[in-house]
């Protein structure tokens, strides 16, 4: 049969013992993200291995905790070119009965480097409540999104009772904030487990702190590090200054061929893809950025075709001598890391080529480059004729009072290609937490305590309406 939603009436009156169950519940949950929180699981190789380890140790026993499954394993998998394992990754499976779905659960338990303590007005690692916002590194991104999940399953067993019918995978990843490297393999690994009808990707944004947001459609990424050599050794400015390029001078001038006067993309083979978006104005961008006064947006076309649809290029790192340690000299050699967001429909290894070919016919004055270190990863566009989509759209119009806005994220989540290759049947929802002022991956971050209660009841509906289904579900058409 189709899935459809309840009526009004009807959905009001069986959301009201999930809609308490999840409100009485909400200080346990919250304290449980705090405890999360705490521990500093940063995935990338210069920090500790042991605070991930702790960490994915920390949620395996908030899972067990809500005794609907018969195992919860701790796992990793291996990365694929190597010998090396992944981060550790929670699993947890129970099998659907009675004709109902399964549902996949997914979250990642690391987080980026907190940067400098001086810039955090709270130490990054020990949750401080502000006005309605909780703030550490990864009390949104995306220890909530944990949390999420935990909660809305606890809201679900606390209503329909422990054996419930819904069929529910839980994924919870170690390494997204270092790429993901062995999501591949995993997935390979524990595909029967994690098989399911419907996959909850929890990892994305909401429109504003009242509206809730559906993500359809995410940028791709390639990033790399460019090395530029102009001499074997450095040479004393004063001497051979203005007429012996040093490698900087150089690095400049091929990166500004990256882009147009007006700040847009200038290489060719980047390509734009048009995506309905609501009305987004200037001065939402500079309040949500910080844009200081004077300085103006760049690029071309409605705003959020700049954030959503078209390429961007960002350089996020350089090495080159520090201000403090500058000498009279001709740098020998830069390297940057170059970060490039790409349009939804354009293949990461097209792109890549295309960044490739500008680079080596833009080199100024003989020098030399090197490409390496690259990463890709693939931009996604969610197949809304499902019966999935509505069904979470009705979920999150209940659990906010107000209709969910379908959005573009500029960002990448590079692994749902990966979930789309292997599960190609599965219908993907990216939901999420956050919202505008969360600063992911920032100095400050925080979780709008009120956004996180609402996207848990929204999940809890959800799960809920699920496993009141039965019947043959139809799968969306590919």
């Amino acid at each position: 049969m189709t899935v459809t939603p309840d009526t009004a009436p009807e959905a009001a009156l069986a959301d009201a013992p999930v809609r308490a169950a999840v409100e009485a519940a909400l200080p346990a949950t919250i304290a449980d993200l705090c405890a999360l929180v705490r521990i500093p699981s940063v995935s990338w190789d210069a920090f500790d291995p042991a605070r991930v380890a702790e960490s994915a140790e920390a949620v395996a026993a908030l899972v067990r905790g809500l005794n609907v499954f018969d195992e919860v394993v701790v796992t990793r998998s291996g990365i694929p070119g190597t010998t090396e394992l992944g981060q550790p990754a929670v699993l947890a499976h129970r099998p659907a009965r009675n004709g109902r779905p399964t549902v996949l659960l997914y979250a990642h338990h690391d987080v980026q480097p907190p940067g400098h303590d001086i810039d955090w007005e709270s130490t990054p690692f020990e949750p401080t409540v502000r006005g309605d916002r909780l703030y550490g590194r990864g009390a949104a991104d995306d220890k909530a999104g944990v949390m999420a999940h935990v909660a809305s399953i606890r809201a679900l067993a606390e209503t329909a009772g422990p054996d419930f019918d819904l069929g529910i995978a839980v994924f919870i990843e170690g390494e997204e904030e270092f790429g993901s490297r062995s999501f591949a393999a995993f997935l390979e690994d524990n595909r029967e487990s994690l098989r399911a009808d419907v996959i909850v990707v929890a990892d994305s944004n909401n429109w504003d702190v009242d509206t809730p947001a559906l993500t359809v459609a995410l940028r791709g990424n390639v990033t790399f590090r460019l090395t530029v050599r102009t001499l074997d050794h450095a040479s004393h400015s004063g001497m051979y200054g203005g007429a012996v390029p040093d490698a900087m001078m150089a690095t400049v001038r091929l990166l500004a061929s990256l882009y147009a006067e007006d700040g847009s993309v200038a290489v060719d083979g980047l390509t734009s893809r048009d995506v309905p978006a609501p009305e987004y104005t200037e001065e939402q961008l500079r309040l949500e950025t910080g844009l200081l006064d004077g300085a103006t947006p760049i690029g071309h076309g409605p705003l959020l075709s700049r954030l959503w649809s078209q390429p961007a290029i960002t350089i996020t790192g350089i090495d080159a001598p520090s201000v403090a340690n500058a000498s009279n000299t001709l740098s020998p050699v830069v390297s940057v890391r170059l970060s490039t967001r790409i349009a939804p429909g354009q293949p990461a290894a097209e792109a890549y080529q295309a960044l490739e070919a500008h680079l080596r016919a833009h080199v100024p004055y003989g020098a030399s480059i090197t490409i390496d270190d690259v990463d890709t990863g693939e931009a996604f566009l969610v197949d809304d004729s499902g019966w999935a989509v509505p069904l979470a759209l009705g979920a999150m119009t209940d659990a906010w009072g107000k209709p969910p806005v379908n959005v573009g994220i500029g960002g990448s989540i590079p692994f749902i290609s990966d979930l789309v290759r292997v599960f190609p049947e599965a219908q993907i929802l990216v939901t999420g937490v956050e919202d505008p002022d969360s600063r992911a991956h920032s100095p400050n971050e925080s979780l709008h305590l009120g956004v996180f209660k609402r996207a848990v009841l929204a999940e809890a509906f959800l799960l809920d309406r699920l496993n009141r289904r039965t019947g043959t579900l139809e799968a969306p058409t590919r």
